[in-house]
């Protein structure tokens, strides 16, 4: 039981003394950075899903 208790007293100990937590600045860069990245990838999969259901279309309208 000690050495969990040491465990989660050393992992608290580490989070508030040891790691660099982002600025507010710096959080809601990244997070623009993210959404702007999901809309472009959304976009780029919507572009490509578009294509190649116009293709697939064409391509079964050849076996009618």
């Amino acid at each position: 039981m000690n050495k969990l208790q040491a465990y989660f007293k050393d992992s608290y100990r580490e989070m508030l003394e040891k790691v660099t937590w982002p600025t507010w600045a710096q959080l809601q860069q990244s997070t623009m950075i993210v959404l702007v990245a999901t809309l472009v990838i959304t976009g780029l999969v919507w572009l490509m899903d578009l294509a190649s259901s116009n293709i697939l279309k064409f391509v079964y309208s050849l076996f009618k």
